[in-house]
């Protein structure tokens, strides 16, 4: 089945970003598997109409990226029999720190935040892939708040190691735009007072994806070469392309 014709839609009713990264084409023309790596929003609203539907996928890990207030402030996944909850916190600046400016270059300011990330986050982008080179932790969901950012960076990262094509990973990565949208609406409908979110926490232009990859080799050679030097050991490499590719 063409990577495009697989049903990426969520199966929960109040998390608008989950999906699987499973199905693109890979390395020596083989398939990222389905089934072994998702990627999500934030899971704290997983309630009691989405248990059944998330306990029939069997997953085992969650990597939580969001920083410690965020967990604090909303709360984590709810527990699941058999599942194991991960906390890591890629260090990175705020983006408040850096505000976009209206009408700029949207791909570019993303493209810059995730490099900054990829320069201070290093640690924990590295153990973050580490959990997911192994085998025995699978299926893992990877999520953030929005589940477009830190969470790109993970899945964008880890399906160049795959060697899943830039465009294809970019095309990913773009999907978050469409789940924003269906975020964007909940909120607006949930809570009619809140203020509408800006244009950077909304959307996701393949540029930036292809920018941020783009310039990871530029500066490091090879994705392989980022990581390793991130702390990731070439066992661990390889363990990924062992398990995550048919």
């Amino acid at each position: 089945m063409d990577s495009n014709e697989l049903n990426r839609s969520t199966p929960f009713t109040t998390t608008f970003n989950f999906r699987d990264v499973g199905g693109y084409r890979g390395q020596d023309d083989r398939t990222v598997r389905t089934g072994r790596l998702y990627r999500s929003d934030s899971l704290h609203r997983i309630g009691d109409a989405d248990r059944d539907a998330f306990a029939a996928l069997g997953v085992r890990t969650v990597i939580d990226l969001r920083r410690p207030h965020e967990v604090e402030r909303d709360g984590r996944v709810p527990d699941f029999d058999g599942l194991t909850y991960r906390h890591i916190h890629p260090e990175h600046a705020q983006w408040e720190e850096q505000p976009y400016q209206p009408g700029g270059d949207l791909a570019r300011y993303l493209a810059d935040r995730y490099a900054d990330l990829a320069r201070t986050g290093t640690a924990g982008l590295a153990e973050a892939i580490g959990l997911i080179a192994e085998g025995a932790n699978s299926p893992v969901v990877v999520h953030c708040v929005a589940g477009k950012d830190r969470t790109g960076i993970v899945c964008g990262l880890t399906l160049a190691v795959l060697g899943v094509d830039d465009t294809e990973i970019a095309a990913d990565y773009s999907l978050s735009t469409g789940a924003s949208e269906r975020f964007s609406a909940w909120v607006a409908a949930t809570f009619p007072d809140s203020a509408p979110l800006p244009p950077p926490f909304l959307s996701s232009p393949a540029e930036a994806m292809l920018l941020f990859l783009a310039e990871i080799r530029e500066g490091h050679g090879s994705v392989d070469d980022y990581l390793r030097r991130a702390g990731v050991t070439g066992e661990q490499l390889a363990a990924l392309r062992t398990h995550l590719l048919d």
